[in-house]
């Protein structure tokens, strides 16, 4: 299973430090837990959730999610520590915050050295000096452990002293940019967190505009934002009927060799027989990994 399909519909982040909600998310049905040592932490707390969070790794207990920590920049007093430390933590992945070009991707990659190479590399992209490098940043796939990005849409709205609204109008731009660079390099993509987690409408709107522009799931901050969020990004029995459909139309004898057939009164070719294909196999892949 590649990087892309494997299901990343929902990723909750959490306080390094909160042990409590760290305990509740081994029983959530979230596809990622993300333990964050930067943004949710005070400075003067930042030694103690570092602690915290490899303990929580040690302890183990999260299934069949995947299981990453938010490190502080390589630019602040505690990020060469954080990745020091996540490197040999047995965490999944690591997220580093504030990338802004491909030299802090080699930065990251160099101050991992120690790891296995089982451990990922993901990054936020939330600077305004990210947004014209991001196919070059995407890139260092080729050469490094990244292999996902997450959009971090509150940071970049801070930067750009633009109006984080629910329509995200400023940075429709910038997430099909994101989407784009992503996948021109086999790098994964998660849309940024939506603020708003008492209205579940309001989060649910976000969650399909992300859907619409090809993100493979969404960040959140709050637990009652997951199954809306695993619900848009799951495939719907409709579309998997049609997906099914087309493949078994592909499959028949005087279709063989064909790049083009007639499915159900419309044209189907085989770009459409390898959408059909990996929405099966994401589906399957989310039944397998069912809580």
């Amino acid at each position: 299973m590649s990087q892309i399909e494997r299901p990343r519909r929902s990723a909750l982040y959490l306080p390094a430090s909160n042990a409590k909600a760290i305990a509740k998310a081994r029983t959530l049905p979230a596809d990622v837990v993300i333990l964050d040592l930067e943004d949710a932490v005070a400075p003067e707390a930042k030694v103690e959730a570092r602690a915290a969070a490899l303990a929580a790794v040690a302890e183990g207990g999260f299934g069949r999610r995947e299981l990453v920590i938010r490190a502080n920049g390589l630019d602040t007093p505690w990020g060469a520590e954080d990745l020091a430390a996540i490197a040999t933590s047995g965490a999944d992945a690591v997220l580093v915050p504030k990338v802004s070009s491909p030299a802090d991707i080699e930065a990251c990659q160099d101050a991992l050295s120690a790891a296995p190479d089982r451990l990922q590399l993901w990054a936020m992209i939330e600077t305004c000096a990210c947004l014209p490098q991001l196919d070059a940043i995407a890139a260092m796939a080729r050469s490094t452990r990244l292999s996902l990005f997450v959009m971090g849409t509150n940071d970049l709205a801070k930067e750009m002293r633009a109006k984080l609204t629910p329509e995200r109008t400023p940075f429709l731009p910038f997430l099909s940019m994101a989407v784009a660079a992503a996948r021109a390099h086999g790098v994964a993509v998660l849309d940024g967190v939506c603020n708003e987690f008492r209205d579940l409408d309001v989060f649910r709107a976000e969650a399909e505009q992300g859907l619409l522009f090809g993100f493979d799931g969404k960040t959140l901050i709050h637990p009652a934002q997951i199954d809306p969020c695993n619900a848009v990004f799951s495939p719907s029995e409709e579309e998997l009927q049609r997906a099914r459909t087309v493949i078994a139309a592909f499959a028949l004898p005087e279709n063989a060799g064909k790049g083009a057939i007639q499915v159900e009164g419309k044209m189907a070719e085989l770009l459409h027989l390898d959408q059909a294909q990996r929405l099966v196999a994401v589906a399957e892949q989310i039944a397998a990994t069912a809580v």
